[in-house]
């Protein structure tokens, strides 16, 4: 079985039809999806299955398969507590729509989004990410203080210079002779599909990303630096917030 990820083909595209291809005890798997799975620092998506009788399936998260052979891509709908007895209604075949928590996800977009513009504008490799719906926690490796006003003062004029945001793919092997794109320490981007999916901010970065973000950066609103703190002798910690 393998899922279409359709969220890296439209972060925008809130619901989708699929069909049941697998249930087993990590959840629910289709064959196409608008839920993003765990990965890459961003939390996974919520939000419900409805079956053609009308009954609902409360998606509390999604997170990547892990049977023998999967992709990145291949997602698994893990339900919420208590939705457990509504499996019985369900079948393999079955066809379901899949609908995401919209304001939850496109806060998942703009910070997820935000993440890229501190990468450009503090040169250090990212050394750990974790993108919820209230936060983005970023971990930066290097020994240098990090000014927290004009840090945020960058941010902002990131924000407001509207610059356009989109995705575009090289193959593995141009990867593998562009190792500089690569900014994150723990986390490497997927190879061995023939392909590699890199987001472009217009004039402000490049580099490796299988999530979800929004098509300018203008989307992202105003945030604010809610912490900076010395990790450890070569980590300094950051937090933004929506202000």
């Amino acid at each position: 079985m393998s899922t279409r990820a359709l969220f890296r083909e439209d972060a925008y595209l809130t619901r989708c039809e699929g069909s049941v291809v697998a249930i087993d005890e990590l959840g629910i798997h289709l064959d196409q999806t608008v839920f993003y799975p765990l990965g890459g620092g961003q939390a996974g998506d919520a939000g419900t299955l409805t079956l053609a009788d009308g009954t609902r399936i409360e998606i509390a998260d999604t997170r990547k398969a892990k049977f023998e052979g999967a992709t990145p891509d291949d997602a698994v709908h893990v339900l919420a507590p208590g939705q457990e007895a509504l499996l019985a209604k369900l079948a393999v075949g079955d066809r379901v729509t899949a609908e995401i928590d919209w304001e939850r996800r496109y806060r998942h977009m703009r910070l997820h989004t935000a993440t890229h513009l501190l990468c450009a504008a503090l040169p250090y490799p990212v050394d750990g990410c974790s993108i919820t719906s209230g936060y983005a926690r970023m971990d930066f490796a290097t020994v240098e203080p990090i000014e927290r006003e004009e840090l945020e003062t960058r941010l902002r004029e990131l924000i407001g210079g509207a610059h356009p945001v989109a995705t575009e793919w090289i193959t593995d092997q141009e990867m593998e002779e562009r190792p500089e794109l690569v900014r994150t320490m723990s986390v490497k981007p997927p190879v061995g599909m023939g392909r590699v999916r890199l987001l472009r901010i217009e004039g402000i970065d490049l580099q490796p990303c299988g999530g979800t973000h929004v098509r300018n950066t203008s989307e992202i609103g105003e945030l604010r630096i809610a912490k900076v703190e010395k990790k450890s002798a070569r980590t300094r910690r950051l937090v933004i917030e929506f202000a």
